[in-house]
């Protein structure tokens, strides 16, 4: 492990949401992503983006009261009954659409979208107490990772109005291995740990371009059969900036295929947190 002495922390978040089984049992990843919280500035208003609301183009939330989506079916039936009661800000949503259009994208509204567990679960270990707006916005998965770092640079002027975006995903989320695995038994396969070290080395670098080229690599192939886990990613980069810094505040590995890891971004100029 290596120490980088690193400025405060951008407004902007990469964080795991795992299975909704991490809304129950949270862990060492959700420590992780409470102690981020004090190091932040309170914020205006929280914008996530989630894999789990894809879209034929950018669609942003504009519900006053965003219902908690239990979109998951067969597990634990406590979570079934967990609520995140965030209001929604129909205000910072529509500065939200402002600077998509502003970078020349289509956008879409949405009055009625609520809260899925891509949202609300990470939310939830990191703001229990929703007591901050929640604006979601959509991914586009067959637009691909050029696409979604061009939507997290067009939202990048919103840390300058009070705004933390949290682009949520899965640096690994391969279901298919996880139900294996399940029935099965068996450990990690090495291709979790191989692909999550490939990113991390990618975002430690700033090789945005290098990163955007993941599936050329097998592990990539398998880690991701489909795009929408890593998409928000690239929206987390573009909205950092190209000087920003990326530091994993988290590196783990949950159900044996589903990588936990998180990231931060600080400006490149100080060094000093823990990058592993």
């Amino acid at each position: 492990m290596t120490l980088h002495h690193l400025t405060a922390l951008h407004p902007v978040l990469f964080v795991p949401h795992g299975s909704p089984m991490f809304a129950l049992h949270p862990g060492a990843a959700g420590a992780a992503m409470s102690a981020l919280v004090p190091q932040l500035d309170t914020p205006r208003a929280i914008v996530v983006i989630s894999p789990h609301w894809e879209t034929a183009v950018p669609t942003v939330g504009f519900s006053r009261r965003p219902e908690t989506i239990h979109d998951f079916g067969g597990f634990d039936p406590r979570l079934y009954d967990m609520q995140y009661p965030a209001q929604g800000s129909p205000e910072v949503a529509a500065l939200v659409v402002s600077a998509l259009q502003n970078a020349g994208l289509p956008v879409a509204q949405d009055a009625q979208r609520g809260l899925d567990h891509g949202a609300w679960i990470p939310l939830l270990q990191m703001f229990p107490l929703a007591n901050v707006p929640v604006v979601p916005v959509s991914v586009q998965s067959h637009l691909g990772p050029a696409h979604a770092l061009r939507v997290g640079q067009a939202l990048s002027t919103l840390a300058d109005q009070g705004v933390l975006l949290i682009a949520s995903g899965n640096i690994t989320h391969n279901l298919r291995d996880l139900m294996v695995l399940r029935r099965q038994g068996g450990s990690a396969p090495d291709y979790v740990q191989a692909f999550a070290d490939w990113v991390h080395r990618h975002m430690v670098a700033r090789d945005t371009n290098g990163l955007m080229a993941y599936r050329s690599q097998a592990a990539g192939e398998r880690a991701h059969p489909t795009d929408e886990h890593l998409l928000p990613l690239f929206s987390a980069v573009g909205a950092a900036g190209p000087q920003a810094q990326a530091s994993a505040f988290f590196r783990g590995i949950s159900d044996d295929v589903i990588a936990m890891d998180g990231y931060a971004f600080h400006g490149a100029e100080r060094r000093h947190l823990a990058d592993r």
